[in-house]
């Protein structure tokens, strides 16, 4: 059985089922991404180089292997070959799918792609950048709370008109943070069997229209008590969007480098960018999502 979706602007047929991403009809055209199951190399690529333990690149090629998941083979941009383990659960093969896997395949287009997430503010969007457990996701679902809309958390694209494409209608979101924000997991799909992390559909909170970036912050956190924003200008917004770009390792051994470098310095000279920090102890999240909703308001 084929399967036929969309996500981040471009068609997908798939022999998977992928119930997190939008289902579409099938195109006449011709899908831009085909996802099949298929044999994989288990020792890597022959005409390509090792990166990582895990990990080989080749010309228009990625290969992935996830120990006790999967094989994972990405070409040209368009092709995925997914080879499961036996008995393995389809959901844990569909995290690093949709994850590393399509941020791949997006380098080999030419994508730039940031690790964050994009939220509908003012006719634009915000986008807010930073390192794994700083607060993103919790900070999406916050803003969904108050009735926001979100393009797209953890993976965003941005083209050369800074304008952020639609992602995965999703939030993925751990129990802890899930408790603090009051929300039931109870029906919630675990994005992996041995996990306490939830897929959170987005459903009417998902932005399926591009939106153009408004504003780039970057979350850390101080000792102080209080959210604090400030610009970053200059060559630090350059610095700020090579540091938080999706899988930027994976990206530079691709020998993406120089395209990265004129894709960064062009959406620093078309975007504000501003550095949030917010207390490290006592997540005060409403406080931090009024700071970015007047913040956006000013750039805006």
């Amino acid at each position: 059985m084929t399967f036929f979706y969309h996500a981040y602007g471009l068609n997908l047929e798939s022999e998977l089922e992928l119930p997190e991403l939008v289902s579409s009809k099938p195109t006449g055209g011709g899908a831009d991404i085909q996802v099949i199951i298929g044999d994989i190399s288990k020792n890597g690529l022959s005409e390509g180089r090792q990166i990582a333990p895990y990990i080989w690149v080749g010309p228009d090629q990625f290969w992935l292997n996830v120990p006790n998941v999967a094989h994972f083979l990405v070409s040209e941009g368009r092709h995925i070959t997914v080879n499961p383990e036996p008995d393995i659960d389809m959901d844990s093969v569909r995290v690093f799918l949709l994850g590393s896997v399509l941020g791949a395949l997006l380098f080999q287009r030419g994508m730039l792609v940031l690790h964050g997430n994009a939220i509908e503010v003012g006719g634009g969007c915000l986008v807010c950048v930073g390192p794994s457990g700083i607060g993103k996701s919790t900070l999406t679902a916050a803003f969904v709370e108050r009735d926001y809309r979100v393009l797209a958390d953890d993976v965003v694209l941005i083209d050369s008109s800074s304008m952020a494409i639609p992602g995965i209608p999703r939030i993925k979101l751990w129990q802890d943070v899930a408790d603090r924000l009051g929300i039931c997991t109870d029906d919630l799909p675990r994005i992996r069997p041995s996990l306490e992390k939830f897929n959170k559909p987005l459903e009417h909170a998902f932005c399926d229209k591009p939106k153009k970036v408004l504003q780039i912050c970057k979350l850390s956190h101080h000792l102080n008590d209080r959210v604090t924003i400030s610009p970053v200008t200059g060559v630090n917004k350059f610095n700020l969007l090579r540091a938080n770009t999706y899988r930027r390792r994976i990206m530079a051994g691709m020998g993406l480098g120089p395209q990265h470098l004129k894709q960064c310095g062009e959406l620093a000279a078309q975007v504000s960018m501003a550095r949030v920090r917010r207390p490290k102890e006592g997540f005060k999240i409403d406080e931090l999502v009024d700071a970015l909703i007047h913040h956006s308001q000013t750039v805006g």
